[in-house]
């Protein structure tokens, strides 16, 4: 293994064992594998992404009740081609080499898990995009 492989590995968090089992197939063994720990060390530097993605559009994210926030959220991802490139971006970065080849055999498929779970995880935190937060910090 090469030293980049290897201080990428050694930086991530552990993710419980409850998340393998002998019968998941090969996306659900790669998102538990790496998407989970890569988005969680990448985590605020998502959120970051998405604080300059709202700036960018104004802010009329900060007015919305919270259902239209997460519905907010989960459009800007879906739709906005370039943010999610960028964020897609984001966590392909911190992959090995070796992973970067899984990851290409069936891209499409895990492009859609690496998406979802990172929606999920800004939803889950979106107390911390609020803009009362935002002018503490």
């Amino acid at each position: 293994m090469d030293s980049r492989s290897k201080s990428l590995l050694d930086i991530r968090p552990d993710v419980k064992q409850s998340h393998f089992n002998s019968e998941m197939g090969f996306d659900e063994r790669f998102q538990n594998q790496t998407l989970r720990p890569v988005i969680k060390i990448q985590n605020d530097l998502l959120i970051e992404a998405f604080k300059n993605y709202v700036g960018k559009h104004k802010g009329v994210f900060y007015d919305l009740p919270l259902e239209k926030k997460l519905q907010y959220i989960e459009r800007a991802i879906q739709k906005d081609i370039k943010f999610r490139n960028s964020l897609k971006g984001m966590i392909i970065g911190q992959f090995t080499v070796e992973e970067y080849r899984d990851y290409i055999s069936n891209s499409s498929a895990l492009n859609k898990r690496m998406m979802n779970m990172v929606i999920e995880r800004l939803k889950d935190q979106v107390q911390l995009l609020d803009h009362e937060v935002l002018l503490q910090h």
